[in-house]
């Protein structure tokens, strides 16, 4: 840490650094300052990265908390390392462990998440996609309609939409595109991470009421 506190051009005397690996829920990089000295914690899927990689993650928090701009060949070696596919693997498999599947039920009060699973598996994925945990959120949120976790396997859908206002087509284009994620899982895509492929798009159009779903969900959200 001291050695890369030096190359980012962080000016004095280097803090004590200690470091450890910690077991977070994803790949997670945290530092704190407390006097002296610097408390620094890398996810422990980091334990067996090449020193590259570790120097890259330390360059990219030292950065941020000394307002430096790190080298980004340094930075590369450590975000073409977290986004590649096997890292992603691990990261899902690990949190198919280490997270706790949000206790919910597909069963709200005006609707079912599991008839509607049915009817959208039937209808545009032939009865095929196998059925992840499903469920209404137990609290509202302000600007998220949905999620797909792929470390716990489960589907989640913003309870604020299960209310007599929002009329089901709007919950099933909601669950759809939520399913779409089921199917096409986050890919690389050079040096990025793409969750929306032109495949998940193509997809997304052929919900019956695309359009207006879209609109109306538009709308809720201002």
């Amino acid at each position: 840490m001291q050695r890369i506190f030096t190359r980012i051009g962080c000016d004095g005397r280097p803090p004590h650094f200690r470091m450890e690996f910690f077991p977070y829920s994803s790949l997670v990089l945290t530092i704190r300052r407390r006097e002296e000295t610097v408390f620094v914690r890398f996810s422990d899927l980091l334990k067996r990265a090449p020193l590259e990689v570790l120097e890259g993650a330390a360059a990219l928090i030292l950065a941020r908390m000394y307002r430096k701009r790190a080298p980004r060949p340094l930075v590369h070696k450590y975000l073409e390392y977290a986004r590649s596919d096997r890292v992603r693997g691990r990261i899902n498999r690990m949190r198919s462990h280490r997270v706790r599947r949000v206790q919910t039920l597909a069963q709200g009060r005006h609707h079912d998440l599991s008839a509607l699973f049915e009817r959208l598996n039937h209808q545009y994925f032939e009865g095929k996609l196998q059925r992840p945990h499903i469920g209404w959120s137990t609290r509202s949120w302000r600007r998220q309609f949905g999620c797909y976790d792929p470390g716990p396997n489960q589907i989640v859908l913003n309870r604020r939409m299960d209310r007599p206002g929002i009329p089901q087509f709007v919950v099933e284009y909601v669950l759809y595109h939520e399913m779409l994620h089921v199917k096409h899982p986050t890919r690389r895509s050079g040096c990025t991470l793409l969750s929306h492929s032109p495949e998940f798009r193509a997809e997304e159009k052929r919900f019956a009421q695309f359009a207006i779903a879209r609109k109306f969900l538009d709308h809720l959200s201002r």
